[in-house]
C-alpha cells in the first residue's frame, strides 16, 4: 500500500521537505559512519595495535546493529519515523562524548565501548530514515532517491577524513618507529575537542529531526499492526530473507572497502593513511551519481546490481594479484591533476567503491516489495544485515593472521559478490520458498 505524507501545503512540498529532513540524517549518518576509515589506523598507531585488533574498532561499530535492529523497529512503530531519527542522533551525540575519557585513559576497551554505543544510535536512525525514504513515493522509483541519500552520505565519507586529517592527524606525529608516551599523549588530546564539536553537531540534527515543522508518514491502520507474528510472516518471504542476507554481505565488502583501506595503507608505508576513506567515498559518489542519471530511465535496479556483482569480482581479483610496485591508475588519473603517487592495489580498494554504490539503493526496494503491512518489521530485519559490517574486517584481520597477507586477505570478498549477483537474478523474485 502506498505511503502517502501529512501535509497541507502543494504536493511539491509533501516529497521535498520529507527528503530534506532525510537527507540531513543521511549527512549525519555518513559522517560517523565513515569516520571509522578514519580513526581506525589513527588509533591503531596510537594504542599500537595488531591489524585483528584494529579489526575490532570496526567491528564493535557494526556488531550493535545484531541487538538494536528488531529493538529500533519496536521504537520506530511506537514513536513515529521523526522521533526515531531524534533519539538515533541523541544516543550517538552521547556516546560521541565517551571518546573523551577514552582518549584521556588510552583504553581500548572504553573506545570499543563507545563505538557499540554509537552503533546502536546509527541503528535507531538507520531504521527510521531508510523506510521512509523508500516509501515516500514509487517503488519504481525508490533506487533514485536512495542514490541522492547516499550522496549525501558518501560526500560526508569524503570531506570527513580530510577534515579528520587536517585537524587531528596533521602535526601529531611523523608515524615512523615505536611511539613515545609523550607522542601517544599528544594524539590522545587530539581527539577531545573534535569529539566535542562532533556530539555538539548530532545534537543539533536531533534537534532539527524533533522540531522542525516537515511531515511523518501515515501508513494505513492495518500497516501498523504490531502483531506477535509479524517477524515469523515476514520471514516467510524469500526476497525479503535473502535481501537481508544480501545486505549483510554487502555491508561487509563497502566497510573492507573503506574501513580498511587506511589500515592498509598504513601496512604498506603510505603516509597519508587517514584519508584514503575518501578515495573510496569519491568513487562511490560517482556510481550514485550514475545510478541517478540512468534508473529507472536507462536501466532497471535489478540490472545494476547485477553490473554491480561483476564489477566487485573482477575489483577484487585486481586487489589480490596487483603488484604494490606498479603505480599505472594513479599516474593515469591522480599525477596529470597533482595528486599523489599510489600503488595499484590500494587504489583497487579505493575503486571497489564504484562497484559498491548502487547495491544497497538496489537490494532496499527488491527486498521491500509488496510488504505492506510488514514494511516496518522488514525494515527493521534489513537494518539488522548491517552487523555484515563487523564480519568484514574480522575476516580481513584473519586472513592476515592465517598468512594471506594484507593483501591477499582480500580475497574474503569474492563470495559476497557471488551472492549478490544471485540475488539479481534471481533471489529478489523469488516469493515462495517452495
Amino acid at each position: 500500500m502506498e505511503a502517502t505524507v501529512e501535509c497541507d501545503n502543494n504536493t511539491k512540498q509533501s516529497i521535498w521537505l520529507p527528503m530534506i529532513l532525510a537527507g540531513s540524517m543521511f549527512f549525519i549518518l555518513g559522517c560517523i559512519t565513515w569516520l571509522n576509515g578514519a580513526i581506525t589506523p589513527f588509533l591503531q598507531q596510537m594504542l599500537e595495535l595488531s591489524p585483528l585488533q584494529a579489526s575490532f574498532i570496526i567491528s564493535s561499530f557494526y556488531i550493535a546493529v545484531t541487538v538494536a535492529g528488531i529493538p529500533s523497529a519496536m521504537l520506530i512503530k511506537r514513536v513515529g519515523y521523526k522521533n526515531g531519527m531524534a533519539i538515533g542522533c541523541a544516543i550517538m551525540a552521547l556516546s560521541a562524548l565517551m571518546y573523551i575519557p577514552a582518549a584521556k585513559l588510552q583504553m581500548i576497551e572504553i573506545f570499543l565501548f563507545a563505538q557499540l554505543m554509537i552503533g546502536v544510535g546509527q541503528t535507531v536512525l538507520q531504521t527510521a530514515v531508510n523506510p521512509y525514504v523508500v516509501k515516500m513515493g514509487s517503488e519504481k522509483s525508490a533506487a533514485v532517491r536512495v542514490c541522492i541519500m547516499g550522496l549525501l552520505n558518501k560526500f560526508a565519507g569524503v570531506i570527513v577524513p580530510v577534515i579528520f586529517a587536517a585537524v587531528v592527524v596533521s602535526g601529531v606525529v611523523d608515524g615512523a618507529g615505536k611511539l613515545s608516551q609523550e607522542q601517544k599523549d599528544i594524539m590522545a588530546n587530539s581527539l577531545i575537542m573534535p569529539y566535542v564539536l562532533i556530539a555538539a553537531l548530532i545534537m543539533l540534527f536531533a534537534a532539527f529531526a524533533k522540531f522542525a515543522p516537515l511531515p511523518d508518514l501515515v501508513f494505513d491502520e492495518d500497516e501498523t499492526s504490531n502483531g506477535k507474528g509479524e517477524i515469523k510472516e515476514a520471514l516467510a518471504h524469500p526476497h525479503l530473507v535473502l535481501g537481508v542476507v544480501g545486505i549483510a554481505l554487502y555491508v561487509a565488502v563497502e566497510v573492507i572497502a573503506a574501513d580498511t583501506i587506511g589500515s592498509y595503507a598504513l601496512q604498506i608505508g603510505v603516509a597519508d593513511y587517514s584519508v584514503m576513506t575518501s578515495y573510496t567515498m569519491a568513487c562511490m559518489l560517482i556510481g550514485y551519481a550514475i545510478g541517478i542519471l540512468t534508473i529507472p530511465r536507462f536501466m532497471s535496479q535489478q540490472t545494476a546490481l547485477l553490473m554491480s556483482g561483476i564489477a566487485g569480482i573482477i575489483t577484487v581479483l585486481l586487489v589480490v594479484l596487483g603488484s604494490n610496485d606498479s603505480f599505472i591508475i594513479s599516474n593515469l588519473l591522480l599525477v596529470p591533476f597533482g595528486g599523489p603517487q599510489l600503488p595499484d592495489p590500494l587504489l583497487c580498494i579505493a575503486l571497489l567503491g564504484f562497484a559498491n554504490a548502487m547495491v544497497w539503493p538496489a537490494i532496499w526496494p527488491l527486498a521491500l516489495a509488496g510488504l505492506g503491512r510488514l514494511t516496518g518489521t522488514a525494515s527493521g530485519l534489513l537494518i539488522m544485515g548491517i552487523a555484515g559490517g563487523a564480519l568484514g574486517p574480522l575476516l580481513i584481520g584473519l586472513g592476515n593472521v592465517a598468512g594471506l597477507g594484507a593483501q591477499g586477505a582480500y580475497i574474503v570478498m569474492i563470495p559476497s559478490y557471488v551472492f549478490i549477483l544471485f540475488y539479481a537474478l534471481k533471489g529478489h523474485k523469488m516469493r515462495s520458498w517452495k
